[in-house]
């Protein structure tokens, strides 16, 4: 797998991830590899529709659950919402 890939691959896990240090860290090092500006914008765009999702699907679960008297599991769907 090629630096580009890697790094971009990076920026995604650390945008979705919530973490702030290695999101500047990852696109740091993107650039630095010749990653361009669409390419990083593309990468961050889907990594904010897959931490939009999970939150969304985190948050429904846990109304769930609070809205219920026993933690009884939500019923799973097929994805996180993210698409």
């Amino acid at each position: 797998m090629n630096t580009h890939l890697k790094e971009l691959i990076a920026v995604g896990a650390s945008v979705a991830a919530n973490c702030i240090p290695c999101v500047q860290y990852h696109a740091a090092q993107a650039k630095k590899h010749g990653v361009s500006e669409d390419d990083l914008v593309q990468a961050i765009r889907i990594a904010k529709g897959v931490r939009r999702g999970a939150g969304g699907k985190m948050d429904e679960t846990l109304a769930a659950l609070t809205a219920q008297s026993t933690l009884a599991p939500v019923e799973k769907t097929k994805a996180c919402g993210c698409s």
